[in-house]
């Protein structure tokens, strides 16, 4: 895949109303036990991987993919072997 234009994303986000807006690196394996987020959260992969578990549904996201949570949804996050910044 061709790569991610940060810039690009953080633009598109900003349209959608989310009023901050940031790149997170995480390092390989990072865990984040279930936790809430008190407004929706957008999470767009733009390197490596993260395995999302919310709502009873585990899905691993890959590069140019996208996961929201909703404001109050109960989920974890497991970052890839090489780690992912979102």
């Amino acid at each position: 895949m061709a790569q991610l234009k940060e810039e690009e994303f953080k633009e598109q986000l900003h349209r959608q109303g989310f009023s901050r807006v940031y790149v997170w690196q995480d390092a390989a394996g990072a865990f984040y036990p279930e936790h809430i987020h008190e407004e929706l959260t957008s999470h767009i992969i733009l390197d490596g991987e993260m395995t999302m578990s919310m709502l009873g549904v585990t899905k691993t996201y890959h590069v140019g993919e996208r996961c929201d949570v909703p404001a109050g949804a109960v989920h974890a996050a497991r970052m890839g072997p090489e780690g992912c910044p979102t």
